[in-house]
């Protein structure tokens, strides 16, 4: 019995979504059916339907009779997507502290156990990971911030989120070879979730939002010389009248 063709489009999308966010798919690069059908060993149907998916999620763009191609990257989505994140993840993250039962607190101190077990012993130190362990920290780092906002009683903020956080992981990933190491974070990570479970929300927005932007301007150090000239083809804002 066949692989149901639903169950065969989502495995597709999640692993080109994989793909792209790793950057085993380069931005910018030429995406053809043809080799989408053979690394994802499966027909044309499931690979269009998760290239349509990619483009409503800006991974993807589609090129009017070209194909497609991977998203590019740039510093000017780079700081648009940190800005427009921290507005979703605090309305998230205030929803989830005032509304989160004893169920959530559980999933927020184990998801913060299972991430320190492997993220604390490389934590305050550089620290240069086999690429097989950072995929695992990354997991992790993933469950942890889905666990906090877990109790968020809107499906639109937690989606917007999630996007958010694949977009941002995709910048994540594209520093690493041009990174020394990679920015562990137990400490902020721990201190999110003790302000978050001590109900006190505007201390752990605040540390949301330091432990983003910090983030933030690692990975924008890193990939400023790559992705200037990129930033520099974009038209100037319009002049405030």
């Amino acid at each position: 019995m066949g692989t149901p063709p639903d169950t065969l489009a989502s495995r597709t999308y999640l692993q080109l979504r994989h793909d792209i966010v790793r950057g085993r798919l380069a931005a910018g690069s030429k995406l053809r059916l043809i080799d989408l059908t053979a690394r994802c060993a499966t027909g044309m149907s499931p690979v269009r339907e998760a290239l349509s998916r990619l483009c409503g999620e800006q991974l993807v763009v589609a090129e009017d009779q070209r194909g497609f191609r991977v998203a590019p990257l740039s510093l000017q989505e780079l700081d648009d997507i940190a800005r427009v994140r921290n507005l979703v993840v605090d309305e998230a993250l205030n929803d989830a502290i005032a509304h989160g039962d004893a169920a959530w607190e559980a999933r927020v101190r184990e998801a913060l156990a299972a991430l320190g077990e492997h993220e604390a012993p490389v934590s305050g130190r550089p620290a240069i990971l086999p690429a097989e362990r950072l995929d695992a920290l990354e997991a992790l780092n993933h469950a942890f911030h889905q666990a906090l906002l877990s109790a968020c009683r809107s499906p639109w903020l937690l989606k917007l989120q999630e996007g958010f956080y694949h977009q941002a992981e995709r910048y994540r990933y594209a520093a690493l070879p041009r990174a020394r190491d990679k920015r562990f974070t137990w400490d902020e990570h721990q201190a999110i979730a003790e302000a978050a479970l001590q109900r006190n929300a505007v201390k752990a927005c605040r540390l949301h939002d330091e432990h983003l932007a910090r983030t933030h301007a690692s990975i924008r150090a890193v990939l400023a010389d790559r992705l200037a000239p990129t930033a520099a083809r974009v038209s100037p804002p319009r002049r405030s009248r």
